[in-house]
């Protein structure tokens, strides 16, 4: 076993990582050992991103013990670049973790002086002065290449910045010299948040934290009212809402809910949360309360401003919009489904079923245009899994069955319409897949059932019947 990180005492003691346990124990028997933990680590640099957020929504992962966050436009609201640092640091420090931070203009500055250096604020006129001193590993660099530029006699990466580029990339290729010049500015970085950032976002820092259930549907309706200029400013409706808590020792909550229609009245958007928040309250540990509350806006369509007629189907429709909203903010947005069409000869493939609220808007507009398409010859349910039939008589090439035996029961057909051929989908399926012929089928108690035979006769293999749906 190896040491994979220290503590500050244990640096001082002068172990080093990859250090082999048994030598570290050798030279000091009461070492503290820890076995490692890669699973709550991860956990632990999550529950910071998180909380980073209140920050800025630009925050990325960086590797397994850092994070990258994108300030711009942001410090000003926190005092300054130096001001915002100093609050960061300070507040991890009070919650127990040592962490080291630098602001500059590049990320790979930031990450170069925060692990090599000492930290701070990097002005962009000191870029080069300050990689200079710092080891060529600050570059990111993998380790081959490090141990390679050592045996080299470039041990700095100033050493590199005055080194001829061309031989450089001949030796060590395009990664070197690409990191030298993201690490300068030379070279775009952009950095990949973990999180969708929202298109539009007000929140309320609170002098007094909250925790009731009431407090937090006042503030967010109030926080609803900020966005709703916004949102008529883009002539736009929010779709899906986010509510973002954040309790006062830095853990944070997000609260989603969804919308059939684009909303921005403040009144709706407060009723999905107080739906939502009724359902999940007993969940959320307020603590000592929340002492801010963002509201975000993760997806936004152009706003129906279309008036009603006087018979008020523009009212039925908004009612509707309006319920499945309600109750997929309580019970999940996959409580309410419907169906939908899609492009498939194949019965099971021909309708799927989606959430209400993503397909309530198409079936108004199909509604609007024309009428539903519906065939009668189809059942009206429909088996998800066809079930295997036998059938004693069959006319033969394509006839239907005289009699079948489903569910232990034996029937006697009176009628029968078909057949109704379908050829399968070979890009799906297969070359090899069999034809289906479908019988609509009435035996002499009056039932109607949907039986297809798969395959055809003279073929191998034999041809299987399957009951594949029951109408009314």
């Amino acid at each position: 076993m190896r040491l994979t990180a220290l503590d500050e005492f244990a640096e001082r003691l002068g172990l080093r990582k990859d250090q082999g346990v048994a030598e570290a124990r050798a030279m000091y028997p009461a070492l503290d050992v820890m076995e490692e933990d890669p699973a709550a680590d991860r956990r632990l640099l999550e529950a910071i991103a998180d909380w980073c957020d209140r920050y800025t929504p630009m925050v990325a992962f960086d590797g397994r013990d850092g994070l990258l966050l994108d300030i711009t436009g942001c410090a000003h609201l926190f005092g300054g670049e130096r001001a915002l640092l100093k609050d960061i640091l300070s507040r991890l420090f009070h919650m127990g973790l040592d962490a080291r931070g630098a602001v500059s203009s590049t990320p790979g500055l930031s990450w170069a002086v925060s692990r090599f250096g000492n930290g701070g604020i990097v002005e962009d006129e000191e870029t080069e002065h300050v990689l200079m001193p710092l080891p060529v590993a600050a570059l990111r660099l993998e380790e081959q290449i490090v141990e390679a530029l050592k045996k080299l006699g470039l041990k700095y990466v100033g050493d590199v910045i005055h080194a001829p580029r061309a031989p450089l990339t001949r030796r060590f290729g395009q990664a070197l010299l690409l990191r030298l010049d993201q690490a300068l500015g030379r070279e775009e970085e952009p950095i990949s948040p973990r999180r969708p950032v929202a298109s539009l976002s007000s929140e309320r820092r609170l002098i007094e934290p909250i925790g009731t259930e009431e407090q937090i549907l006042a503030v967010t309706g109030r926080v609803a009212v900020s966005l709703k200029p916004s949102l008529e400013a883009r002539g736009a409706g929010g779709r899906v809402f986010e509510l973002v808590l954040f309790r006062v020792d830095g853990r944070v909550f997000r609260i989603s809910v969804g919308a059939s229609r684009p909303l921005r009245e403040p009144k709706l958007v407060a009723g999905l949360f107080s739906e939502r928040l009724h359902a999940i309250y007993d969940d959320i540990d307020a603590g000592y309360g929340f002492e801010i509350l963002r509201l975000n806006v993760l997806r936004h369509d152009p706003f129906n401003d279309m008036q009603g007629d006087f018979e008020g189907d523009r009212q039925d429709e908004i009612s509707l919009s309006t319920f499945v909203d309600r109750v997929s903010a309580r019970l999940g947005r996959d409580c309410l489904q419907s169906f939908q069409l899609r492009e498939s000869h194949v019965p099971e493939r021909a309708v799927i079923t989606v959430p209400a609220m993503e397909s309530l808007p198409a079936l108004q507009k199909v509604k609007q245009d024309s009428a539903l398409p519906f065939r009668e010859e189809r059942p009206l349910r429909l088996f998800a899994n066809p079930e295997p039939v036998e059938v004693a008589f069959a006319e033969v090439p394509d006839g239907p069955p005289q009699t079948f035996r489903w569910r232990r029961t034996q029937h006697q057909v009176a009628r029968s319409e078909g057949p109704e051929r379908v050829a399968m989908e070979w890009w799906i399926d297969g070359d090899d897949a069999q034809t289906r012929d479908y019988f609509r089928i009435e035996d002499e108690s009056g039932h109607r059932f949907w039986i297809y035979r798969q395959g055809l006769y003279g073929e191998k293999p034999d041809p299987r019947w399957f009951m594949h749906g029951v109408f009314a």
